[in-house]
């Protein structure tokens, strides 16, 4: 199977089981954010509520894309991506799967509504920075503008779903005349039949945007795998005839083409170098070359990489305002560079599968802790059918953009924010249980630094043993 050797082999398939691992507990940690609000709310019976959100969460993942998901992957350094080392990439993947698992694991044994995004960027960056203690590493630690970007994404998520809440619920206390949804459900009956279909609906949708968005981080973690263990299997995209990807190369040459090294500075001038490279390097794969199986399957793997640093070096030296491009120039470039990311960036359906199972069945199972801190513990009143429909409304449209743009969102932070929210614009900020509150914020803030700490350590016992 793949033609690896037994040892490497067992290896590969404990990593998968982990990290289906990964994605069983984000089901059970995050369902929560889903049935809560249906559960207390007398909406759906426990068990149809957890049936149910783990069916769609399935489904989201299926449908949900891979844009999420490649973001997760290029958290690390390109050259981290590209080492053909199977056992450095297996210290890798293990390494950050464990830590983002003990840490989900803990955090839900205390009952504490911890972000498994979190946990998961975390481990990743803790690995990523590991990395740069190597010796033979002389590059960054981390793709910080991926980092960027997906932190401000986990920061910003919460701190609208919490002042969106506030103001949705200002608005049905100002044009919704029936005051029932205002009022703590009745323990022995189900609510009214219109606001028990937009409690369900809401349900359905914080269940599949949980999906689309917490399950692409799961395909990202295993194509993590599969490239750090088997890279030239799983280096380019089978469905695709990489030598259709010419005519693009021959566009990125074109414009590099145009760049003059006499002025550029120092730094330019090794991207430059660098980026012509990797051209070079596409161009001697391909020459003569007039089928795709006259490529042999190490080739496959050094398109890859070579596509990588290409992407990586030309983007940093084309947005350079010293480099003296047309706006017509820069356009062909970022085209004809994304299509061919489209050779890098994919995941096989067999993965996206595996990932809406994990989640979907997870979904099912041990959701009773997280559920009543959530429905019972962050407000110090019952949750009523406003506060559930607004808190969850807000929720799935917040991760439903995320997703749509690509960025990963903590589901468990933009829920709890949310129903927090709604506890305040009810009854002012003593409305909060605040020991519940810090112990919530306190999970938030030391989630990052205890995984980055913990995977780096794994990472560097990994490493040093294999």
């Amino acid at each position: 199977m793949l033609g690896l050797e037994p040892h490497v082999l067992l290896l590969l398939i404990l990593c998968l089981v982990a990290a289906c691992a990964f994605e069983f507990v984000n089901g059970f940690h995050d369902t929560a954010n889903a049935v809560a609000t249906v559960i207390y709310t007398n909406a759906l019976r426990p068990w149809v509520a957890v049936v149910w959100s783990g069916f769609w969460n399935f489904i989201g993942v299926l449908t949900g894309g891979i844009a999420v998901a490649m973001g997760i992957v290029y958290l690390l350094p390109v050259e981290s991506l590209v080492d053909q080392n199977v056992y450095h990439g297996i210290a890798m993947v293990g390494a950050l799967i464990m830590a983002a698992i003990i840490w989900n694991v803990g955090t839900w044994y205390y009952g504490l509504p911890s972000s498994s995004s979190h946990a998961l960027i975390g481990s990743i960056l803790g690995v990523g920075i590991a990395y740069s203690l190597l010796p033979e590493s002389q590059n960054a630690a981390v793709n910080w503008g991926k980092a960027g970007e997906t932190g401000l994404a986990l920061l910003i998520s919460p701190i609208f779903g919490f002042s969106l809440t506030i103001i949705m619920m200002f608005l049905l206390k100002r044009f919704v005349a029936n005051k029932t949804i205002f009022k703590e459900p009745n323990k022995h009956k189900p609510p009214p039949i219109w606001i028990r279909l937009i409690l369900i609906v809401t349900c359905t949708l914080v269940s599949f945007f949980h999906g689309s968005n917490d399950g692409q981080k799961g395909v990202g973690l295993i194509m993590l795998i599969l490239i750090g263990i088997v890279p030239i299997h799983f280096a380019l995209n089978e469905k695709l005839n990489p030598l259709d990807m010419r005519a693009s190369l021959t566009n990125v040459e074109m414009v590099i083409q145009k760049i003059n090294a006499d002025g550029l500075g120092e730094a330019d001038r090794k991207l430059l170098t660098e980026v012509r490279t990797q051209t070079n390097t596409l161009d001697q794969i391909f020459v003569d070359k007039t089928d795709v199986k006259q490529l042999p399957e190490q080739a496959r793997f050094e398109i890859r990489k070579a596509i990588l640093l290409l992407n990586n070096r030309a983007k940093k030296l084309i947005s350079s305002d010293k480099i003296p491009l047309s706006a017509a120039d820069r356009k062909l470039y970022e085209t004809s560079i994304t299509q061919m990311r489209t050779f890098t960036d994919y995941a096989p359906w067999q993965v996206s599968l595996m990932v809406a199972l994990s989640l979907g069945l997870g979904t099912m199972i041990g959701w009773k802790r997280i559920v009543k801190t959530i429905g019972e513990r962050i407000g110090k009143e019952h949750l009523t059918y406003a506060q559930g429909a607004s808190s969850e409304l807000v929720a799935a449209t917040m991760i439903g953009i995320s997703t749509y743009a690509g960025l990963p969102t903590s589901t468990t932070h933009v829920l709890s924010s949310a129903i927090a929210g709604s506890m305040v614009a009810n009854r002012g900020i003593k409305n909060l249980n605040p020991q519940m509150v810090r112990n919530i914020a306190l999970a938030w803030v030391l989630t990052l630094p205890v995984t980055m700490t913990l995977s780096g350590l794994l990472f560097l016992l990994f490493r040093a043993v294999m």
